[in-house]
């Protein structure tokens, strides 16, 4: 059985996700703080699974400051056993998981054009974000399958539709869990599990909380001749970047039953970095 580093509090959420628990891989990161965080502050309970303990720690701490519930566990999402193993873990504790929500990242090379691109460093992100997706999707529906509900979510960006943006194999690695995402909606709605894919565009606040963006988009930044902050000088059409705070409030929404109705989406949050 998975063993968990448990944080409690009696604080009770009147929001729209209470009595919902919610695993948040990669946990310990920007993006997946970000969801944890939203997700308790609706009432979630939430298990943060990551491979860097410290990290899923102080996230597990702001939460309970804030009233929450959040538990720790160590996961390599790469690893089947070892989620199958953590999932298990929750469903004895819990009896049930509601929201299963993958926010992995790994460091990967962009701002190389791909002729010029190794083939190893082009494979790297294309399979090791689809396999993360693929192993973290399908072991939460095993458990959501028999209590016929439950929702998924995938992480992707909008380079999975920008040709120009010479970012390697994380383009493909985009559309790869955008074609994954889409696959699984189809075939776990008639269980009554729906599938979410977020497509959040380049966040800067990312780059200042130990993600690996900062020494992704650091790299493509020296490559381009310009500095950290100047790679983010030029705005989408909303006139301001994505945040980490619209990636939370939209994982709390398509998590809810306001958005009962929806699945098989490419939610667009990039403010008008793409459209459509």
């Amino acid at each position: 059985m998975a063993m968990f580093m448990l944080i409690f509090s009696n604080k009770k959420h009147p929001m729209e996700l209470r009595n919902k628990t919610a695993v948040i891989y990669g946990g310990g990161g920007a993006l997946g703080s970000a969801a944890a965080e939203a997700f308790a502050a609706a009432g979630a309970r939430v298990y943060l699974a990551g491979r860097t303990e410290a990290k899923l720690k102080a996230v597990a701490e702001r939460i309970t400051r804030a009233g929450g519930f959040a538990a720790t566990g160590v996961v390599d999402a790469l690893d089947a056993a070892a989620v199958d193993a953590h999932l298990a873990g929750i469903l004895e504790r819990e009896g049930k998981v509601d929201i299963s929500f993958n926010a992995m990242g790994v460091y990967h090379v962009q701002g190389i054009p791909l002729a010029e691109l190794s083939a190893e460093d082009f494979e790297w992100p294309v399979a090791t974000y689809a396999r993360g997706n693929f192993i973290t999707s399908t072991a939460a529906a095993r458990v959501m399958m028999p209590q016929r509900s439950g929702v998924l979510f995938t992480l992707t960006t909008p380079g999975s539709k920008l040709y120009t943006s010479v970012s390697g194999g994380f383009s493909v690695s985009n559309a790869t869990v955008e074609a994954l995402s889409l696959q699984l909606a189809g075939e776990l709605a008639p269980h009554g599990i729906r599938v979410i894919c977020l497509r959040p565009d380049a966040i800067p606040e990312t780059t200042a909380l130990g993600s690996h963006a900062k020494e992704v988009f650091g790299f493509r930044a020296k490559l381009m001749g310009k500095t950290l902050e100047e790679l983010f000088t030029e705005k989408p059409p909303l006139g301001r970047n994505t945040s980490l705070e619209d990636v939370g409030n939209a994982a709390v929404f398509f998590a809810s039953g306001m958005a009962g109705a929806v699945t098989g989406v490419v939610v667009n949050l990039s403010c008008g970095g793409v459209m459509g």
